[in-house]
């Protein structure tokens, strides 16, 4: 990663050792499945921990050395480098898999496994509706490739596209009915509010699961489920049990400090946020931290400027996320700024958590008439999120709707009975 004032800034906040891992290039709001890549099944999948994509990409480096016409091998560099800025979260990754994927088509204009890494690559830069785009190319060129389904699937769910993202899911069920769709077929339940479908999707991709990083994903979102339920006790096992898996799976040590925060542990969950953050500093990571700062009456501040600091890293490598910056302002900073970021994120994928995020903003910018639709759109899909029905509990308050504020707040009950209001980020799926 090239020097910069940011990373100076993020180094004082964190040191440089973590500063090689800094940038958000996971999806809000999207589960990823570890096992589905942009490689063709004739030339193998990327591996799925961080550790095992870095001696993929130096095994191909060494291969491309000698054999610099092999338009496969660029094609599987360009998805790794992709899939090592999701597992890292280091997003100046993507302009080296833009490289290797560009190489790849020069050499052989419209492979579908090099479309397929250009589409994953434009997803993970939020910009979803070039990746549906890209995917549909991939996916002419081959209809029986996994992976473009993979990201249709996403880039759909992110665009609003709810019926889309079902049949891709469904496509991918019929290829390939394994990891990477079982866990998707679980978050589209989830959004219509059958969590009952969801946990069994779930089972049924740890039934499936080998590896030991994506049996720890499986556990890890069985105890996400669990969390987002109330029941802290049965999530905290879940990712008692994704750790046993892979001892290094941050998001399962994420997990435990969400619990422990919500069942009023808050020094235990800041010891465990330090952890999470000086591992894998993803803005939702950071924001939770700073937040469960605050609740344990410390000082958040240099949370809030390594944030701040990965906002440019972002920028720099060419991802939009106006999302993060909305929730920030409206929740923690100026609510004129969080509209005017989630206006931008709105405008580009407008999606049951933009819709959210437009509401609160508007909200806490005194605009609740114009809050209003945007928060009956983001509860429309029968998602149990507690925190959405929550934001249209107040917003139904604040405009006199006292008993439509009732049957929301009730909502909120139902759907969480541990939400906490003062910790906002942490009612987030991550």
């Amino acid at each position: 990663m090239k020097t910069s004032a940011t990373v100076r800034i993020a180094a004082a906040v964190l040191g440089t050792a973590a500063v090689l891992t800094l940038g958000a290039a996971l999806i809000p709001g999207e589960r990823p499945s570890p096992a589905v890549t942009g490689t063709s099944q004739a030339a193998g999948e990327i591996p799925v921990s961080a550790t095992s994509v870095k001696d993929t990409i130096r095994a191909l480096t060494t291969r491309l050395q000698r054999l610099p016409r092999d338009y496969q091998a660029w094609a599987q560099l360009g998805s790794a480098y992709v899939q090592q800025a999701r597992l890292t979260a280091d997003p100046s990754f993507y302009p080296r898999a833009e490289q290797a994927l560009a190489r790849s088509l020069a050499l052989r204009p419209g492979d579908f496994a090099a479309l397929t890494g250009q589409a994953a690559l434009a997803a993970g830069r939020h910009d979803f509706a070039e990746a549906v785009r890209l995917a549909r190319l991939s996916e002419a060129a081959n209809p029986y490739g996994q992976g473009a389904q993979a990201v249709l699937a996403d880039a759909y769910t992110q665009l609003g596209r709810y019926g889309e993202a079902t049949r891709a899911i469904d496509r991918m069920m019929a290829l390939h009915p394994g990891v990477g769709a079982f866990t998707r077929a679980s978050y589209d339940a989830e959004l219509r509010g059958d969590r009952t479908t969801a946990r069994r999707m779930l089972e049924r991709a740890l039934d499936d699961a080998f590896a030991p990083s994506d049996i720890a994903y499986c556990r890890y979102y069985l105890g996400e489920l669990a969390l987002h339920s109330g029941d802290l006790k049965r999530a905290t096992e879940q990712y008692r049990l994704a750790l046993k898996a892979a001892p290094d799976f941050t998001p399962a040590l994420a997990g435990t400090a969400r619990a422990a925060a919500l069942s009023g542990r808050s020094a235990e969950a800041a010891d465990l946020y330090g952890t999470v953050v000086a591992r894998l500093p993803l803005a939702q990571y950071v924001t939770e931290y700073a937040e469960v700062l605050s609740s344990a009456g410390r000082d958040p501040a240099d949370q809030w400027a390594l944030l701040r600091a990965q906002r440019d890293l972002m920028k720099e490598s060419g991802v939009k996320d106006d999302l993060t910056w909305a929730e920030y302002e409206a929740d923690h900073g100026s609510p004129a700024l969080a509209v005017e970021h989630a206006r931008a994120e709105y405008a580009r994928n407008p999606n049951v958590v933009a819709a959210d995020a437009l509401a609160w903003a508007l909200h806490r910018d005194g605009h609740d008439q114009e809050a209003l639709p945007y928060a009956r759109k983001a509860t429309a899909t029968g998602w149990r999120n507690a925190l959405l029905h929550h934001h249209r509990a107040e917003i139904e308050r604040s405009l006199g709707m006292d008993e439509e504020a009732r049957r929301s707040a009730a909502r909120v009950r139902d759907a969480d009975p541990s939400f906490s209001p003062d910790l906002p980020a942490l009612a987030r799926f991550s």
